[in-house]
């Protein structure tokens, strides 16, 4: 992806979930949703593992790489190296409230240094040819949501931002945990709409307590974007149908069994090379949420994926039990 052209949807970044395995796993069920890494901190790609941290399948295209960071010169550095590695897009955290976070000043607590912010974007864009995007929250605690939004837009897309993400609600630095902080904040889509009202040539993509697919297009009515985090996660075959509902494919939804069994020489590989099956089946256990046997399915995986040694002999045996139960 070199530039955004809406509409886009995508599976938001999420700490812990979305590793290369899961969006490998993602991307059996729709070849278009916009894949996000987990965000990778500036010191982790300047320290640490790089393979472990960026590594990816060609498969996962349109794929980007969420960096946390507030030095210019230290995000320079990782978007040089997130664009060499491959990823189609740079994305810059600007939401997530975790006090681990703020003590290395990135993230939510940015809303309150548009400048910063600006600066930031303004020299990775002048850095790296793939497009820059940020993503963010409505405010921070007592800021008010219309003027601390505006300033942070206006700061950003100054400074050459290809596309804002918004998180549709505040996020409260302190007395809320990261997990309140996605629920308890009440959301304002309307916030956000208004943003795109300004700004009608700027992409603006909207995140925030989008359950189903329904929900998902009847946003892209009036913004550029839909981005799904733990609807995606927690019922990833909904994705199935985002390439025939979002992007007008003429194909067919992806089949939950279908994509097992594409799965299957991933898995192999990956056990080849003496992974877990569970670093894979975790991302798994939701396939077939509210089908007969879908408990069973899920109880298998979790029960058997973490055992010394599991095999694909674990797979077949959670997908006999969903035929046994459709059968009975």
């Amino acid at each position: 992806m070199t530039h955004y052209t809406a509409p886009v949807f995508a599976v938001a970044p999420m700490l812990d979930w979305t590793d290369r395995n899961c969006r490998l796993f993602h991307r059996q069920l729709s070849g278009r949703a916009l894949l996000y890494t987990e965000m990778v901190t500036t010191a982790a790609i300047r320290f640490g593992d790089r393979e472990r941290l960026l590594g990816f399948s060609s498969e996962e295209h349109p794929v980007a790489l969420q960096l946390g960071g507030s030095d210019p010169a230290e995000l320079v550095f990782a978007a040089k190296v997130g664009e060499d590695w491959g990823y189609d897009e740079i994305n810059l955290n600007v939401g997530c409230p975790s006090d681990r976070v703020q003590s290395g000043r990135f993230g939510a607590c940015l809303m309150l240094e548009p400048a910063l912010v600006a600066d930031c974007v303004a020299a990775m864009r002048s850095a790296v040819g793939v497009p820059v995007t940020v993503k963010c929250r409505i405010g921070v605690d007592d800021q008010d949501p219309e003027e601390a939004l505006d300033r942070l837009a206006d700061a950003v897309i100054g400074a050459g931002v290809s596309a804002l993400w918004v998180h549709a609600r505040k996020a409260w630095l302190k007395g809320l945990s990261p997990k309140e902080n996605r629920d308890i904040p009440p959301l304002d889509y309307d916030r956000v709409r208004r943003l795109k009202a300004r700004y009608p040539e700027v992409f603006i993509g909207i995140n925030g307590g989008i359950n189903d697919l329904d929900a998902a297009v009847d946003l892209l009515k009036t913004l550029d974007g839909v981005m799904l985090g733990r609807a995606a996660y927690q019922e990833p075959a909904l994705l199935g149908s985002v390439d025939r509902l979002v992007y007008g494919a003429a194909s067919d939804d992806a089949d939950s069994f279908a994509v097992v069994e594409r799965m299957r020489p991933h898995i192999a590989a990956h056990l080849a090379a003496g992974g877990r099956l569970s670093a894979f089946t975790r991302h798994m256990l939701g396939l077939f949420h509210k089908v007969p046997g879908a408990r069973a399915w899920r109880r298998i995986l979790t029960e058997g994926g973490v055992k010394e040694g599991a095999g694909l002999e674990v797979i077949d045996a959670a997908l006999d039990a969903l035929a046994r139960r459709k059968a009975a």
